[in-house]
């Protein structure tokens, strides 16, 4: 797999009217694009990729199905089924409606890509970088509508001091 990287487009406009019309207060996920923008960028993830070879899925993806899968307790399995068909993720990931999704296999192939980088913070030090600079890290969380998906799974397996410091010094 080589990774392309390429500009994040927009929702789509047909995924944009019938999310809206399905979710009229929108839903966790659909906020989480409205209020916070793209949280992962696939230059993010470059130096995981080689230059040559079958073009990836694209890594700011499935970092945000990961973070999606993990607040949810899904499967990999489930969570490339919630890619294929549920509206609201299709929305977070400016996808058509029409999109096939993915195999479940390229979530731990991603996940395996992290470990071997070392880069399975970046997950989460992206999430607290966008957080602090919507108004600090724990207060976005808490204040943004987000929260849901988010903070109760993370406040328990995170020191948030220790997150907050690497955030700042990087």
């Amino acid at each position: 797999m080589s990774l392309k990287p390429q500009a994040i487009s927009p929702v789509p406009e047909e995924t944009a009217r019938i999310a809206r019309a399905a979710y009229p207060k929108g839903n966790v996920y659909m906020h989480m694009r409205d209020e916070l923008g793209i949280i992962y960028e696939d230059e993010s993830f470059a130096h995981l990729f080689p230059n040559n070879g079958q073009p990836a899925e694209a890594p700011w993806r499935l970092a945000l199905v990961t973070v999606i899968q993990f607040a949810e307790g899904l499967s990999d399995r489930q969570a490339a089924d919630a890619v294929r068909g549920r509206i609201d993720v299709k929305y977070a990931l400016s996808l058509d409606l029409s999109d096939p999704g993915f195999d479940a296999s390229v979530l731990s192939e991603f996940r395996a890509r992290l470990i071997s980088g070392q880069a399975e913070e970046q997950l989460l030090t992206a999430m607290l970088r966008l957080f602090r600079s919507v108004g600090g890290s724990k207060r976005a969380v808490n204040n943004a509508r987000i929260r849901p998906m988010c903070w109760p799974r993370f406040a328990r397996l995170t020191d948030w001091s220790v997150w907050e410091k690497r955030c700042a010094m990087r």
